[in-house]
């Protein structure tokens, strides 16, 4: 029987977060979420439990709720490179979920890129 396509999705977060983990121990992750009015991302210290930062489309200081697009994605990424410098973070690794590595997945690495974020 065929899987559905949910059940990838989480086949492929977990293969995508257990490659991560083995070869970035100890450093900071940044997770993204994408849904298909928003998106996410969270700079999570595994180690500790505990989030350090966080920017979303939701905020309404961005004014981009309900908004998912590429320049959004980018505007999201910056945020979150400022807020990782207010934090004391410079590096972390980017863990995209189950998510394709494009788009606007791309366009918020990129962005947290240019901001100073080191992933």
């Amino acid at each position: 029987m065929a899987n559905s396509k949910r059940t990838l999705f989480l086949k492929r977060r977990l293969r995508v977060r257990n490659k991560l983990r083995k070869t970035n121990a100890g450093r900071l992750r940044l997770s993204v979420h994408r849904s298909n009015k928003n998106i996410s991302v969270q700079l999570i210290d595994d180690v500790a439990g505990k989030t350090l930062a966080a920017a979303s489309t939701l905020e309404k200081d961005l004014g981009l709720i309900g908004k998912n697009n590429v320049e959004a994605a980018t505007k999201v990424g910056s945020l979150i490179a400022e807020r990782a410098k207010a934090a004391g973070v410079a590096e972390a690794y980017f863990d995209r979920g189950g998510f394709l590595y494009h788009g606007k997945v791309k366009a918020l690495a990129d962005a947290a890129r240019e901001g100073g974020l080191k992933i």
